[in-house]
């Protein structure tokens, strides 16, 4: 495939200041592969300011798929004309950290990342996510539909391996999101007994319950965790995932928590932010908090084979689609200054708003 010199990319400079601009098409080196971005998804953090003013100037998106074009020697595992999702991150497989599941923690993950990013025309693929975490996509599979390859599986992860969910436990979700949608989804895959979800906006709880959750309800018109009750004969949720990264949501979902249940945070709070918590009645109804931090391979294989097989439907939550002259407007978005669930962005391509 002929690769151009230059592309253009939708650079951050700080919140508020994305720019279209060009930039080098990097060269792939041993080991490596360089993927045409057809789609990229536009995730809730690439919109938490502090966390992305800290990278400024950057290319975000770290949802990308596309059409590998050239590779570097020694590559195996993929060839140009493949289409492929990426992952942005990869572990090494060998450190302890990795030998205990904790992808995020390893030393190799934390250094890998695409050059520049999946908010640009190609992006250039690590050695170790071309070997460990790059995955040919079945034919069938739509680029609308990979976009969700990489959210689904931190999805995975937050409802299987920290969350321990077990067939007919109840699960409630707190902020009903794409990704709260998502998890909603996962728990039916995943056996739950009873789905709940809580958010602001009529839409995303219409939503939830389109996706088959058993009730949604609003924090602003009802006592959540007495609903929660209600609806799982008194016990409460035994799985809780917590969408924002809020206080206010995480002292919500300990508080709609089942005897032996386990709030999981899926979002940081902001450096600095602290969360008050009364902990004697957590340590007598044995209810655990922990932590939901990306993904690894395992859990983007299940990701892909959960969407591949229907299992999981996602395409009906993307709300908005542009070209890279939309990046700015889809970050306001995300950061909830405006309405909607998912954008995606295709940076080859002038889509409208």
């Amino acid at each position: 495939m002929t690769v151009p010199d230059r592309m253009r990319v939708a650079r951050l400079y700080r919140w508020g200041d994305v720019r279209v601009e060009e930039a080098p098409v990097p060269s792939p080196g041993p080991g490596e592969a360089l993927v045409r971005v057809e789609a990229c998804g536009v995730c809730g953090s690439d919109a938490l300011q502090w966390y992305v003013e800290r990278k400024a100037p950057a290319v975000l998106g770290h949802e990308p798929a596309g059409v590998v074009v050239a590779v570097g020697d020694g590559v195996e595992t993929v060839a140009v004309g493949d289409r492929v999702f990426v992952h942005h991150h990869a572990p090494c497989l060998a450190c302890e950290e990795c030998r205990r599941g904790l992808w995020s923690n390893c030393a190799t993950w934390k250094a890998t990342r695409l050059d520049p990013g999946g908010f640009a025309e190609f992006a250039l693929v690590p050695a170790p996510n071309v070997a460990r975490d790059t995955l040919v996509l079945p034919d069938a599979m739509d680029w609308d539909t990979a976009v969700f390859i990489e959210p689904l599986a931190t999805g995975i992860r937050a409802v299987r391996r920290q969350g321990r969910l077990e067939p007919g436990d109840a699960v409630l979700i707190v902020g009903l999101g794409a990704m709260g949608l998502l998890m909603a989804s996962l728990a039916r895959v995943y056996g739950a007994g009873v789905v709940l979800g809580s958010d602001f906006l009529p839409d995303r709880r219409d939503r939830a319950l389109r996706r088959g959750a058993d009730a949604a309800f609003d924090p602003a018109a009802v006592d959540v965790a007495a609903a929660v009750r209600e609806a799982t004969e008194g016990r409460g949720a035994d799985v809780v995932v917590v969408c924002p990264g809020s206080a206010a949501a995480i002292r919500a979902g300990l508080d709609a928590a089942a005897p032996g249940g386990r709030v999981v945070c899926f979002t940081p709070t902001a450096p600095g932010e602290t969360v008050p918590l009364e902990l004697s009645p957590l340590y007598f109804r044995e209810v655990a908090l922990v932590q939901s931090y990306s993904c690894g391979p395992d859990e983007t294989r299940e990701a892909l084979r959960l969407l591949a097989e229907g299992r999981v439907e996602a395409t009906s939550l993307i709300t908005h689609r542009a070209g890279l002259e939309g990046v700015g407007a889809a970050l306001e978005r995300a950061a909830g200054k405006g309405e909607g669930v998912k954008t995606v962005i295709y940076p080859a391509r002038a889509v409208p708003l």
